[in-house]
């Protein structure tokens, strides 16, 4: 069987089978990893510069000149979980003093920017195998199911009718922090009360422990989780962040994922300028012909719920909108399919709004998490990316039934200040967009389209 390779003018080769390509892009990435790694980030910008990749930008100059100043100051860094067993049994019964790590760094800027880029060109340069890089979305899902399995192992005292306080982010903590030393998160954002109520915590320990911090995000830290409810429990959680990480912002006016697309990889189709069904089924069958599998409904069995899809083949979906945001699906869930499928048609988008607000926010996460694992996405839509979100806001957003739920629960009334909070006003939603527009128009191209690829 032969496997068809998309080239750069966005057609197609036959490069052999299946097998034998992905051994050979295996053997190719890990070269160039191992080419990143002991090469600093200034070098690889230049590197990139040279080779005409990118633009040259004073902004992400600055930037990459304070990735190296993190960069050069880990380098002599020995983290305390690297301490010797003999070490660690002359301190036994002493408490562990606090570590002193260099600061990490904390980029912020509109989408688009190169914050994402620059920062994984950080990554590669680090050569320790104690590192991590993840979505900001992922990590906290992680975490939560931390917790829940923490909770779960914990044993009570049944004759002490005391309070039995109990505080499992700790642990959750040590097994992060014994794993990873180093973490880079990618799209830094607070959108969830349960993730505002234990960051403070949560990174208090993290950083008692030696863990450097390198994040992108497109919010100030003073900016997270802006009119979020309860946010006066958060605000703490800022100094503790600005306290270990310098902020740098990346802004320069441009979004090179837009301003470089040279629209030679069309995977966004209009209905009402084309026979999108028709162009998504040609392109299904195209993709089906590279799949050693027949076209087939999946299920998948996650978290003990049943998740199923009508049609698939092999590592292609070709699902629909409906399947995907009408139904309660969170990120843990999209991570899911992105870890299994390469490629994911998503068929009849609406154009969306603040009426659609729950579906809003789970496309949002789903492309995010789509993206970050370097997915390729093809799409119909009544309606081109541009205008994919409309600001159109409903009469009173305190009405849907979820909504109402919980503000019974949290006793918020619509008088309150509480009342004003993103959550049921959506302008997280509204700020995130912008967002994931960009990235829509950057999955479109034959350059996206190939770096799956590189990622696997």
């Amino acid at each position: 069987m032969l496997f068809l390779t998309r080239t750069s003018a966005g057609g197609l080769i036959a490069s052999g089978s299946w097998k034998q390509c992905s051994c050979a892009l295996v053997r190719w990435y890990s070269q160039q990893r191992s080419a990143s790694a002991g090469q600093s980030p200034l070098d690889l910008l230049d590197g990139k510069l040279a080779r005409n990749e990118i633009q040259p930008d004073d902004h992400q100059r600055q930037v990459t000149a304070a990735l190296q100043a993190v960069y050069d100051s880990i380098q002599s860094y020995i983290p305390p979980k690297a301490s010797s067993g003999l070490g660690k049994w002359f301190s036994f019964g002493k408490k562990d003093p606090k570590v002193k790590a260099p600061k990490g760094l904390y980029i912020y800027g509109s989408v688009g920017g190169g914050k994402t880029m620059l920062m994984d060109m950080f990554y590669d340069c680090c050569s320790t195998d104690n590192k991590r890089r993840v979505h900001f979305n992922s990590f906290m899902t992680d975490v939560h199911s931390k917790i829940h399995e923490i909770k779960s192992k914990q044993v009570r005292d049944v004759s002490n009718t005391k309070p039995q306080p109990f505080d499992p982010i700790k642990p959750v903590a040590e097994i992060i922090s014994q794993d990873s030393w180093l973490i880079c998160f990618d799209e830094f954002q607070v959108t969830d009360i349960a993730d505002a109520m234990i960051l403070k915590r949560l990174f208090t320990y993290l950083f008692d422990s030696g863990v450097i911090v390198v994040a992108t995000s497109n919010r100030a830290p003073d900016d997270l989780y802006k009119n979020g409810l309860q946010r006066s429990n958060f605000v703490p959680f800022i100094g503790v962040l600005k306290n270990h990480c310098q902020v740098v912002t990346l802004d320069s006016g441009v979004d090179y994922r837009t301003a470089t697309l040279k629209g030679e990889g069309m995977h966004y189709f209009v209905k009402s300028q084309m026979d999108a069904d028709g162009a998504m089924d040609k392109l299904f069958k195209v993709l089906c012909s590279q799949e050693n599998d027949m076209i087939r409904p999946k299920t998948f069995t996650h978290f003990g719920r049943n998740i199923s899809f009508a049609k698939t083949c092999g590592q292609v979906l070709d699902s629909t909108f409906e399947e995907l945001c009408d139904r309660p699906l969170g990120a843990s869930d999209y991570l899911q399919i992105s870890q299994f499928f390469h490629t994911v048609l998503i068929r009849d988008i609406p154009q969306l709004n603040l009426k659609l607000k729950s579906q809003t926010r789970r496309f949002i996460t789903l492309i995010d998490t789509l993206y970050d694992s370097r997915v390729r996405l093809v799409v119909s839509s009544e309606v081109p990316y541009k205008s994919l979100f409309s600001n159109e806001k409903p009469d009173d957003m305190h009405t849907s039934d979820e909504h109402r739920m919980l503000m019974d629960d949290l006793k918020i009334t619509k008088d309150s200040s509480d009342a004003s909070s993103n959550i049921f006003t959506g302008e997280e939603e509204l700020f995130a967009f912008e967002r994931t527009v960009s990235r829509l128009a950057e999955m479109q191209s034959a350059e996206y389209w190939s770096l799956w690829e590189k990622h696997r």
